[in-house]
């Protein structure tokens, strides 16, 4: 998974990278969704004031918005389209970098951080900034993929399982530094492409330095993914005091 600042920057200039990729994925077996789930539980602390970073397009934000009109929500992302896209649909939006954020200390009763931190160069220094702004006893709210994601879809076009900094596997390590407690939810997605050019484009989009050579199927196909949602609770005020 790209993590160089300049080539996330390149693969994020336009969305439709990220539009291909979020298309071909559906619920698990059992109807949940990883996006859907971690709307409900930013809903359920009735945060005054909500920051999501690495917005992309907005969509997640949209959802915010219409289900916390009352709240004020912030959406930031270090692509100026993203951020455009953003704007586009009525929600304050900024370009700003999740290793240096533009916001004061405990400004946020919710952070949002959906698909994003295993893009992030230093995730140290980027998760240190999310807990500096969130409120004590605030949630941060953060989604990636596991190393089984489309493994075998890799598999079969010559590649390897994607292994990154931030994942269901090394979440729970990377985010206890700096955050009280942690809480990871699974969920078995799954990759539905319509055709075999459609899984070749979602291979390609990734940028990944890989001669892809997937074996041509006829219809469509589906493979398993591999979601999970963080939930991560900030250090009370009598934690950070002592």
């Amino acid at each position: 998974m790209i993590a160089d600042r300049t080539a996330v920057r390149e693969q994020y200039a336009y969305e439709d990278h990220l539009e291909l990729r979020r298309s071909i994925w559906q619920p698990t077996a059992d109807g949940r969704d990883p996006a859907t789930e971690a709307l409900a539980a930013i809903i359920a602390e009735r945060p005054v004031r909500v920051l999501e970073v690495g917005c992309g397009t907005g969509e997640f934000a949209a959802r915010l918005r219409l289900a916390l009109p009352d709240s004020e929500l912030v959406a930031t992302d270090q692509s100026a389209r993203m951020v455009g896209l953003t704007s586009q649909r009525g929600i304050p939006a900024r370009v700003a970098d999740v290793e240096d954020l533009p916001f004061e200390d405990e400004s946020f009763d919710v952070v949002a951080a959906m698909w994003m931190l295993y893009h992030v160069p230093d995730l140290r220094r980027g998760l240190a900034e999310l807990a500096r702004v969130l409120r004590p006893g605030g949630l941060l709210v953060a989604a990636t993929n596991g190393d089984g994601h489309v493994s075998e879809l890799r598999r079969e076009a010559g590649g390897a399982p994607l292994v990154t900094r931030f994942s269901r596997e090394n979440g729970a390590a990377a985010l206890r530094p700096y955050l009280a407690t942690v809480t990871r939810l699974d969920f078995e997605t799954r990759a539905v492409f319509a055709d075999h050019a459609q899984a070749v484009a979602y291979l390609e989009s990734s940028a990944e330095d890989v001669a892809w050579e997937l074996p041509w199927f006829p219809g469509t196909r589906e493979y398993a993914g591999a979601g999970s949602v963080f939930l991560a609770r900030a250090r009370s005020a009598q934690q950070v005091s002592t």
